[in-house]
């Protein structure tokens, strides 16, 4: 099938770009930074998803809305308006498949920078409102909510061992997600779904679901 996804350069974007061409799927990705592989099967565009020109791209089967910034001043802008932009464009038309939104678990949570966090809550509820006009296409339309992933974006929290201590006794399962698990999980909601839509699947090692009985 043919995925458009954006934020493709780097983290989780590029776990998914591999494992899409992996599984023999035709990837156009868009990312303000250069191409992250040289592949047949794949094609590059650089460009700002707010802010630029957004290319013709025709008969997009999937599409990821991965691009994103954190705590930059943009996050409003890049996070929410960006990706609407980029849905409005290429999702609603026959052929396509499904959409998908990396959100985070800061949407529920609201435990984010402010921004980031009213950005990605804002994304949960464009994401029903794609559901319901593009279920005429027989097409789904969900969003993942990664809590933490082990990405060089998080480097600041992952080196330092009392921060790392403090968010180890808040998850659950102490241990943060791979790209390359959240990679799997993008696939499975875009490729292997058919039938689940306006969904926001949680990944976050139960972090939101600790819970301490005191009696």
């Amino acid at each position: 099938m043919k995925v458009l996804l954006t934020g493709s350069s780097s983290g989780i974007g590029r776990a998914a770009l591999i494992k899409f061409l992996d599984c023999g799927h035709s990837v156009v990705g868009i990312d303000v930074l250069e191409s992250p592989v040289a592949h047949r099967n794949y094609t590059h565009i650089r460009a700002d998803i707010f802010s630029s020109e957004l290319p013709d791209v025709d008969g997009v089967e999937i599409l990821v809305n991965n691009a994103g910034v954190q705590d930059s001043g943009r996050d409003i802008d890049v996070n929410l308006k960006g990706t609407i932009r980029v849905t409005e464009k290429y999702a609603f038309h026959e052929g396509v498949k499904s959409v998908l939104f990396i959100a985070s678990a800061s949407a529920t949570s609201g435990s984010e920078f402010p921004e980031y966090a009213a950005s990605k809550g804002g994304l949960l509820a464009y994401m029903k409102n794609v559901a319901l006009r593009i279920a005429s296409f027989g097409a789904t339309s969900n969003s993942l909510s990664p809590g933490g992933v082990i990405t060089r974006s998080n480097d600041r929290v992952m080196s330092d061992p009392v921060l790392w201590k403090r968010i180890m006794n808040r998850t659950l399962i102490p241990k943060w997600a791979t790209e390359e698990e959240i990679a799997e999980w993008i696939y499975f909601l875009t490729v292997v779904n058919k039938s689940m839509t306006a969904r926001d699947v949680i990944v976050d090692n139960g972090e939101i679901s600790k819970a301490e009985f005191v009696w």
